[in-house]
Formats: structure tokens, sequence, C-alpha cells
């Protein structure tokens, strides 16, 4: 009863009353075509069988004259069979009856062509039908009326307008059972849907909403749904990863802001201690700072609020530029860089987050490797890499490092904030460049592949 109940109000069933609404007119439009087309194919076929018994009379009325067509009329009369529908009459010029089957002569007046419609008692059964016949004046006055009784016609068409009505009920039956069947069919796919929904809202995002691998337009809606729920559960763990992390690695900081603010302001010890508690905090504030520009950075990355102006960017220049940067740094641990590859490719993106990314892996890279040791950064057509001498990176581990303040083991004791490869994803991302991680032995190496439109080559020809 309930399902009754809603049905006017459901949106498939009002749409499947209009599909049936249009299907059965044009139904009923081709029955009533087929009805008019049948009932003047009769009527046509009644007017050519007249006009032949015509031209039968008129011959015999041409040879043997009044007395050869009375006496054909009559032959005609004796040689009727029950339910023969053929109807004469012959009358006098006064329209008195002379031989036919009709007790009187009708009192209809003929159209232009002498076509003459009229009722036709039926002396037996007493029911009244319509006859049509075609009137003529014979040489002396004297009349003719050669006709047929149009009561197979008039059974014709009432047949068929009871198929009509009959089937109209019929199929109109069938086409509300139909939409019935097909409401419940997609209300019980949306009610599904709407479950799942309200449990996901409640609470519960690990809940999915389930198909039926048939691979319909319901099932993909609840594949992409399905794709969106990982995403947001994804983004929500994320969130809630970030809060604990942001929790956890910076609370010393700020306890030792804390700290040495208090210790400043106590005034213990000379000035100069002062000073140099102040410059302390101050550096921790920078580092706090820094941060928190970093994490600004990667969410307006990740959700495409920055509206970079794509340009082509000449990778090999850009990774000289990135390179001349750190060396000094890398010199204070006797590292040695080395560049290979090809210097002649272009990419489609933004030279400023290029940039801030290679400088991020190549930080990385000085940062962790020992002294002494060499870092390795190739260039070839499709991607660019950059290999170093230190710990590596767990293969368990290697999603998770792209996590923002997420640090392995061997990394804690190393002064940094966990974000930096967080925005080296990022960027990536927003570049739509794969990142990949590989282990160096001993080492790691990040592997940036370009392709697509975004990838182009400089033609080095002398032109």
């Amino acid at each position: 009863m309930e399902g009754l109940r809603r049905l006017p109000a459901s949106s498939t069933f009002r749409l499947a009353l209009v599909y049936m609404a249009l299907f059965m007119v044009s139904v009923l439009v081709l029955l009533v075509f087929i009805y008019w087309s049948t009932a003047a194919s009769i009527e046509r076929q009644t007017d050519e069988t007249i006009e032949a018994e015509i031209r039968g009379l008129a011959e015999r009325y041409d040879s043997d004259g009044l007395p050869g067509l009375s006496a054909q009329i009559a032959d005609r009369l004796r040689r009727h069979q029950p339910g023969d529908s053929s109807i004469y009459l012959f009358a006098d010029q006064r329209f008195v009856p002379l031989v036919g089957n009709l007790s009187g002569w009708p009192v209809q007046k003929t159209d232009s062509e002498g076509w003459l419609d009229f009722r036709l008692g039926d002396d037996m059964s007493g029911q009244v039908h319509m006859a049509r016949a075609r009137v003529f004046r014979v040489r002396g006055n004297y009349h003719l009326l050669v006709g047929r009784n149009m009561s197979e016609l008039a059974k014709t068409r009432e047949t068929m307008v009871n198929t009509l009505v009959w089937g109209s009920l019929i199929m109109f039956g069938f086409a509300l059972l139909g939409s019935v069947m097909m409401n419940r069919s997609v209300t019980r796919r949306i009610d599904t849907i709407n479950r799942a929904s309200s449990e996901i809202m409640a609470g519960n995002l690990s809940k999915r909403i389930p198909s039926r691998s048939s691979g319909d337009e319901f099932d993909q809606l609840s594949e992409n749904l399905n794709h969106m729920l990982d995403q947001i559960e994804l983004l929500m763990d994320g969130v809630r990863r970030v809060s604990d992390n942001i929790a956890h690695d910076l609370r010393t900081p700020l306890s030792r802001l804390r700290q040495r603010l208090e210790t400043a302001r106590a005034g213990n010890g000379n000035q100069q201690q002062r000073l140099e508690l102040i410059d302390q905090a101050l550096l921790e504030a920078d580092g706090l700072l820094k941060t928190f520009n970093a994490l600004l950075r990667i969410a307006r990355i990740e959700s495409d609020s920055l509206q970079a102006i794509f340009s082509d960017v000449d990778l090999g220049g850009l990774l000289r530029d990135v390179v001349e940067l750190y060396e000094p740094v890398a010199e204070q641990k006797s590292q040695v860089i080395e560049i290979s590859g090809d210097e002649s490719v272009l990419i489609d993106g933004d030279r400023d987050m290029l940039f801030q990314a290679l400088a991020n892996l190549l930080d990385n890279a000085i940062k962790y490797s020992p002294e002494s040791s060499i870092i390795q950064v190739h260039l070839g057509e499709i991607e660019l890499s950059l290999c170093d001498q230190g710990p590596g990176i767990a293969r368990s581990e290697h999603e998770k490092v792209f996590q923002r303040f997420y640090r392995t083991d061997a990394s804690r004791s190393t002064a940094g904030s966990g974000l930096g490869l967080s925005l080296v994803k990022a960027v990536a991302v927003f570049h739509k460049i794969d990142i990949e991680l590989s282990d160096n032995e001993p080492g790691l190496c990040v592997i940036l592949r370009f392709g697509g439109k975004n990838l182009s080559r400089r033609d080095t020809g002398s032109g």
C-alpha cells in the first residue's frame, strides 16, 4: 500500500505515464487510420459491384428492351441466396414497383451522380440497415434502382469499433502495469542508493553503494559515487592525519619558542644572552611560518585555486639553475652533483612551481646523502631522474612519504617538516606528471615522467 501511495509522487512513474500516453495516442491514430481505410475500401468495392451490375442490366436492356430488363431482374431475384445483399427495383412513371425486392421507392433524394443512401428494413429480424443504390431513368420514363445492403459494412464497422475500444483498454492496462513495474524497479535501485547515502551521512564513511554488475546506468552511477566516496574518505583520513601530525610536529617548536620567550622575559642573564634567546625565538617563528606557508601552498595547488599561466619551460635550463643554487650546499659535504642527458626538453607548465619541486628533491638528496657521495641528475626525453646515495626509503613507505608531515624513521633525526615531498607530489599532480620512487642501492631514485600534450621537444636543427 505504501508503494501505491508513493506512485503519483514518483517522477519515474509520471514519466512512464507520459510515454504510455504517447504510445497509446500513436496506436489509436494508427487504428483509426486502419478503420477509415478499411471502411472506405469496402464502400469502394460496393460501388464497383453496383456499377458492374448496372452495366450488365444496361447490356440486357440494349438488346431486349424493357421486357428483357424485367426478365433479367426477375431472374436475378429468383437466384438470390440467403444473405445476398443485392437490391433491385424497377418502377413505372409514378414510382410504382413493377419488379424488385423493395416494397416501395425510397423517399430520399439522390445526389448529382444518382447515388442514394437510404434505410432498409429487415422483415425477418425487424432490424433497420442502411442501403446504398444508384438510380437510372429508362426510356418511357421508367425508373431503375440497383443497390446493396450495407449491413455487412455496418457489422464490420461495429467489430472494428469494439476492437478499438477493447484494444485500447487492454493496452492501457498493460501500459499501466508496465509503468508500475518499471517504477518499482527504478525505485528499488534508488532506494538502495538512498539507504547507503543515509548511512554515509550518519558517519559510516566505509559504506559503499552496491551494484548488480549489469553495467547499466545505475551501476555506472554507483561506481562513480563509490569512487567519489573513496576519494572523500581518503581526504578525510588525510585531514585527520594532518591534524594529528600538526599537533605532534609543531608542539615541540612551539614549546621551545614559548620557553625562550619566557626566559628572555624573565631577564635572567646579560643583554647578549637575551638577544640570543630572541634570535632563537625568531628562528623558531620563521620555521613555523615556513611550515604553514608550505601547507598553504600545497592546499592551493591541490585545490587548483592557483590560476597558473602555463608556458613552455626549458627543463634543461631550469635544472641547471636549481643545481647552481644548491652546489654550494653540496660542496660543504664534499658532494658532487652530476648532470647528464638531454638539455632540449620543453614542458608546458609553471616555472616557479617546477623550480620549487626540483629544489625540494635536490635539497632532500643533499640532506640525506652522506659526505663525499655523488648525486646523479639525468634528464631524458620523457623523464627526469634524481638519484642519491642516502639511506633510501623502504618500498612499503613509497606512497606514505608523500603524505604531509610523514617522516621515515631514518629522517626523524634530521631537521625538516615532512612537507617537501608533499609539495613535490602536489606540483606533479597539478602538471599531470607521474612520480615514482625506486631503489638506487644504496639510496633513492625519484623519477618524474612527462608525456602527452604537456611535453614537446625543441627543434635543434640549424634551420
